[in-house]
Parts: structure tokens; C-alpha cells; sequence
């Protein structure tokens, strides 16, 4: 089963996509460049950067031939050579390199390069939750290879996001609501929140993508045995019964998993996974347990991938990405405060 295409991706990306290095297991484009979103219009859509993440079986002999085509995107790491920046994609955070304000046809563009093993191991265990939550949420799929292993884990990591949701979530529910709770996952612990995003960001993606999250997780939904999908009527019944939540606690991702252990299980016991996931399942606070190991995930991964970003993008362009973030969390706070006034 491949991911959806939402939607069809155009000649533009396509010509993007031209100007790298052709061996790409997976290249999706995501973002408020890409998708509108609540209280944006197409104009100010047509001035936010465009965000990619490139998923590549070797990073090394990828990037050996990208400085060779684009050295201009690097920043002083170029000098280095292919096997430091490997290196330094492969150390910690995310396991992810990214070149930021790249300009390409009257556009700014930024990429994210990850080798399809530590994809897979994200989407599969979220290991850090960094790609793996971008592919929670609407994207416009640009390259996908016929790579089964990825294809099963892509799907994999939506039912990873319903099942997670549902726990957080009480019995009955909105699509809304359903859809809110799943796209916060990857923005819970998340630093940058705090300092350098619209704090309206969540329903924004949500509210102006609706048809594009249906079609992602509809069928997940209408085969999920641990819930009643009324489409018709956009609700949802979750089962929230002590055996249920078992049930939707044993189905998590194994990092979650051992985070939601580490919270539970006093130091020395060193219980069983699966009866330390038992108590959870009949504790009333099962849904915040959960809420917080998605939140010591990716708080962690977001601080040391972002940290690892001043060195990839170089200062001043560091410097200016963050004023670009910050001027948007502004500009949103703007808009609400406009809103109340109204």
C-alpha cells in the first residue's frame, strides 16, 4: 500500500527535484508552503519556504555527488568533505541534514536529507518522532520507490498515530478532534513551540486540511477494530475499557513503550513491559501517561536536532531562519488577537 499523494505533485516540485542526486527511496514535500492553512491566504502561501525531506539509501555517495551539483547549498561544512557531513546526519537528533534557505526560482527552499534505514526505524519505533510526525500529517509525496519495508512502515506509522490519539482522547470524538490530537503529536515537548512557532499552528493544519487527513486515515479508521467510525456524521467511538486501552498500550511504537515504563516504574523494580502497560490501562490518567512519553520524545530529539542545525546551515543563516520563525509566531499571535477583538 503506498501513501496517498495529496495531491498529485506538480511540474514545479518535479523541477525541484531535478536538481539533486537521482537515488531517492522517498522525497515528500511538506509545510505551510505546500498547504494552506487556516488564516493564511495563497499569497503569503507563495512567501513561505518550501520543505522537503529526501530519504536516500546512502547518504555518503549521495552527498558526494549533491556538493558536486549544488556545493552553493552547504554551509561552511562543505569544506569538510561527504564522509563529515554523513557523519554529522548520522549523530544524533533526528539523523537528518538539512541545507535551509536555498533559493530556487523566486522561491526559498529547505531539505532534509535521511537515509532510509533510519526512516524506517523512525516510522516503525519513533525513535525520535521527527519524520515519523511529519508523515502524521498531510504531505505532498513527491518520490516513492517500490521499497516494501518503507511502504509497510509509511502505514505503519498512521495506525501508530491513531492508536496513540485514542488513548489521549475521550469516548467520543470528533474527526476533528480525532485529527487535532494526531497532528499535536509531533509538536508535544517540542521546544521550538515555546519560542518560535504560531501557537495556533495545530488547528490551523487541521481545520484547513480536513478532506486531506480523511483521505489519509479513512480506511485506517473504517478497519480499526478499536473504534465505531460513523463517517457519515464525522464521529468516533473509541473503546476506552481497561482491556482496550491494553490492547491500543501494547500496539504503540517500542520506544513509546519503554518512555511510558520509565514514567510508571519506580527505578530497581524492573518490571515487565506488559505488566507495568496493564496498570496503565486501568490508571484514569492513562491518556496524560501517554501524552507525556510522546512529549520525552520529542523534546529531546527536537533540542539536539535543531542544535545540530546551527552548524549545518552556518550562523547568519541560522540566525535568519529563526527570524523568519519567530516574525510567524508574531504574525499569529496578531491574527488571534485581532480575532478576540473582533
Amino acid at each position: 500500500m503506498n501513501l496517498p499523494t495529496l495531491p498529485t505533485a506538480s511540474v514545479f516540485y518535479r523541477r525541484i527535484l531535478a536538481q539533486f542526486p537521482q537515488d531517492i527511496s522517498l522525497a515528500f514535500a511538506y509545510g505551510s508552503g505546500v498547504f494552506r492553512q487556516s488564516g493564511t491566504t495563497q499569497g503569503q502561501m507563495g512567501s513561505n519556504m518550501l520543505d522537503f525531506v529526501l530519504a536516500v539509501d546512502d547518504p555518503h555517495t549521495w552527498h558526494t555527488l549533491n556538493l558536486k551539483q549544488n556545493r552553493q547549498h552547504y554551509s561552511f561544512v562543505r569544506f569538510m568533505g561527504p564522509s563529515l557531513i554523513s557523519r554529522i546526519q548520522n549523530s544524533h537528533g533526528a539523523e537528518v541534514y538539512y541545507n535551509t534557505l536555498v533559493p530556487y526560482d523566486g522561491r526559498m527552499i529547505k531539505y532534509g536529507v535521511i537515509s532510509t534505514a533510519a526512516l524506517i526505524e523512525d516510522l516503525l519505533h519513533w525513535k525520535t518522532l521527527y519524520v515519523a510526525g511529519r508523515l502524521h500529517k498531510p504531505v505532498k509525496i513527491l518520490i516513492q520507490n517500490e521499497n516494501t519495508k518503507l511502504q509497510a512502515a509509511l502505514v505503519s506509522n498512521l495506525k501508530s498515530a491513531v492508536t496513540a490519539a485514542f488513548l489521549m482522547l475521550p469516548e467520543s470524538v470528533s474527526e476533528e478532534d480525532l485529527f487535532v490530537q494526531i497532528t499535536g503529536l509531533s509538536y508535544s515537548g517540542d521546544f521550538r513551540m515555546l519560542i518560535g512557532e504560531d501557537k495556533s499552528k495545530v488547528l490551523n493544519i487541521v481545520k484547513a486540511g480536513m478532506p486531506h487527513f480523511q483521505k489519509l486515515y479513512g480506511s485506517i479508521l473504517q478497519e480499526c477494530p478499536q473504534v465505531v467510525y460513523k463517517q457519515a456524521q464525522g464521529r468516533l467511538e473509541v473503546d476506552k475499557s481497561p482491556e482496550g486501552q491494553f490492547t491500543q498500550l501494547m500496539a504503540l511504537p517500542r520506544t513509546l513503550q519503554q518512555k511510558i515504563t520509565e514514567l510508571v516504574d519506580p527505578p530497581g523494580k524492573n518490571r515487565d513491559v506488559e505488566d507495568i502497560l496493564l496498570q496503565v490501562a486501568q490508571d484514569p490518567d492513562c491518556g496524560m501517561v501517554v501524552q507525556q512519553g510522546v512529549s520525552a520524545i520529542v523534546w529531546s530529539s527536537s533540542l539536539i536536532q535543531s542544535a545540530k542545525g546551527i552548524l549545518t546551515a552556518g550562523v547568519i543563516k541560522s540566525t535568519a531562519y529563526s527570524l523568519k520563525k519567530l516574525q510567524k509566531m508574531w504574525k499569529g499571535l496578531l491574527r488571534k488577537q485581532n480575532t478576540f477583538d473582533a
